[in-house]
């Protein structure tokens, strides 16, 4: 895909949603960090309904700490892998609070070296907490860079990689979050909205999906006509 029609679609991207924001809730770089820990398999909504209660009673790497692998568990079981997902937390807490002075940090290989913590993750926080223009390759970015030929690539590091070089830097800071709520509602996995896809015309995707015919209305004597 050349430069100038990439430009355009994430112009058009800016156009609809001109300060996009990430669907999981959060007050700072910690709540954060946890919220994206716990997301892995999981919907963002079910990830909130969670930290919602949690954060009221312990939302700091301290008080997560002293509830321990079993305390923490009640607060995120209605969550998938919640047993393995509080122990990432409670050990990454004890990290921040021996290594980090309780405080999240902001390089990729100090939150890389955090239990629960990938490239992905880090590059949430790293674009998302602390304004650095980084993208975090989902499944859904994935498949739109792919789908749509925008940055087509075998691995989400390749497809990462590409988008870092084809993305005009005045839009790469929002870059991540346009991607992942296009692919999330409308370049959708099985039958994707491509007539109401804003990109539609750019998208170079060969099997476009077509917006759906009414079915023929029936006479009295039973026979089928067609509407006006």
């Amino acid at each position: 895909m050349n430069k100038k029609k990439v430009a355009v679609i994430f112009a058009r991207l800016k156009a609809l949603n001109p300060n996009p924001k990430t669907e999981l809730e959060y007050r700072t770089p910690f709540e954060l960090l946890v919220a994206v820990i716990l997301s892995a398999q999981a919907t963002d909504k079910s990830v909130n309904l969670a930290t919602r209660t949690l954060y009221k009673h312990a939302n700091t790497p301290q008080a997560i700490f002293k509830l321990g692998i079993a305390g923490l568990s009640e607060y995120i079981k209605t969550i998938g892998l919640y047993n393995s997902k509080a122990k990432n937390v409670i050990e990454m807490c004890r990290i921040l609070l021996e290594q980090h002075g309780g405080e999240v940090p902001q390089t990729r290989e100090a939150l890389e070296a955090l239990p629960g913590v990938g490239r992905k993750t880090a590059n949430v926080i790293l674009n998302t907490a602390f304004g650095q223009p980084t993208i975090a390759v989902d499944t859904h970015i994935f498949r739109v860079a792919n789908r749509t030929g925008l940055a087509p690539g075998t691995d989400v590091r390749e497809v990462e990689d590409h988008l870092l070089k084809v993305v005009p830097p005045e839009y790469l800071q929002n870059a991540h979050h346009w991607l992942i709520l296009h692919g999330r509602y409308t370049c959708v996995a099985r039958k994707p909205k491509c007539p109401e896809c804003p990109i539609l015309d750019l998208c170079e995707f060969t099997q476009k999906t077509r917006s759906e015919q009414p079915a023929p209305k029936k006479t009295r004597a039973g026979k089928t006509r067609k509407s006006r």
